[in-house]
């Protein structure tokens, strides 16, 4: 595969038709994909460094080409027309290239096509407010987002504003108009591209991620002068996102910041995936949080651990934990036990919730 024959293009084609949701590819390493959740080793000879060269010319952007011999670290996004888009990174590992190409599939799924509770419905029907979506990487976190996006574009007439880095899923305008801008190339930042995007008549917001304390500024007020402002964070669970959120800021600004988060935030999703039993697919496990006037009322007192004690006790029913998520896919037979309480934040709550001796299983009256 020498002489710059690797044929990126060719090789996406096949990835994408053995179902792939990413290919790896690293200077001395042969290419990689990973389906179901597995990375698989291709039998090809490993890449050169001139491989990889001619996959760059061949994928990056022009905006970028001058520009990646000096970044570290770079997102676009590539497309093969009729086949997928495609987000892709470049970074560097003790000194050689490394690529990793995400598959982003055209159709957008339902909540039901996901296997993601109906309850995320609810989500779309705010005027105002932050919706955050966590998860660690490849937790499903932007097909989720695309889907209740999708949900509002469908349902209602509003006017959607996307600010990505890169644009992932592309939208069709339907009952709504969806503008989506990519970072770089329509704005020079996230927190640029929502002051800008206010003066667009947005009704909702998409900011692809809050990393920095002026995003989420830039987000919070946004969600207050009355937009639906969607967003991810990288943290694992509601309670660990509240309080990501509140340390962005100093210590002496915190009790202030309590009290806007209480006011603004609507719920969060945070999302793992986990191998279904017949191995084919990989399933979404949500932890959903609505923020109820006791759920405010407790990050304004900074006794976010209170929330899940209401939930053990069964009395809080706009909460989803990720145990009752578990437990639902093994109790239908799409997850196994083993798999079940393997990804389990709490296994000895499972254990006893599929014991049958926890009296808060199932979902209340949902």
């Amino acid at each position: 595969m020498g002489n710059n024959n690797f044929y990126i293009e060719d090789f996406l084609r096949q990835a994408v038709s053995v179902g792939a949701s990413d290919v790896h590819l690293c200077d001395g390493e042969r290419p990689a994909i990973r389906v179901s959740g597995q990375i698989m080793r291709i039998n090809l000879p490993p890449l050169t460094a001139d491989d990889i060269d001619f996959v760059i010319k061949t994928v990056a952007p022009n905006h970028l080409k001058d520009r990646i011999s000096r970044f570290f670290d770079i997102d676009f996004s590539y497309e093969i027309q009729g086949i997928s888009r495609f987000r892709v990174n470049m970074s560097h590992s003790l000194g050689k290239s490394a690529m990793v190409f995400r598959a982003i599939p055209y159709y957008i799924k339902t909540f039901a096509e996901l296997g993601l509770p109906d309850e995320l419905e609810n989500f779309a029907k705010f005027n105002n407010g932050l919706v955050l979506i966590t998860g660690a990487t490849g937790s499903g976190k932007s097909t989720t987002i695309a889907s209740l996006l999708d949900y509002i574009n469908t349902t209602y007439a509003k006017h959607i504003v996307t600010i990505e880095d890169p644009v992932e899923f592309i939208f069709t305008n339907k009952k709504s108009i969806v503008s989506q801008r990519q970072l770089l190339i329509d704005t020079p930042s996230f927190s640029d591209g929502v002051k800008y995007a206010l003066r667009q008549d947005p009704d909702v917001i998409l900011i692809g991620e809050i990393r920095d304390r002026e995003t989420l500024e830039a987000a919070l007020n946004a969600a207050e002068t009355g937009h639906l402002v969607v967003s991810t964070i990288h943290t694992n669970d509601a309670i660990q996102t509240v309080t990501r959120i509140i340390n962005l800021f100093d210590p002496k600004e915190r009790d202030f910041i309590r009290t806007q988060v209480a006011n603004t935030l609507r719920g969060t999703i945070a999302q793992k995936l986990v191998p279904s039993s017949d191995g084919s697919s990989r399933l979404p496990v949500p932890e959903i949080l609505f923020v109820t006037p006791t759920v405010q009322d407790f990050i304004i007192k900074d006794e976010l651990e209170q929330i899940y004690s209401l939930v053990k006790n069964g009395t809080f029913d706009n909460m989803i934990t990720f145990n009752m998520s578990l437990y639902d896919l093994y109790k239908d037979g799409k997850i196994t036990k083993e798999v079940a309480i393997a990804y389990s934040d709490n296994k000895q709550e499972l254990e006893q919730m599929i014991r049958g001796v926890y009296h808060g299983t199932g979902k209340g009256n949902t």
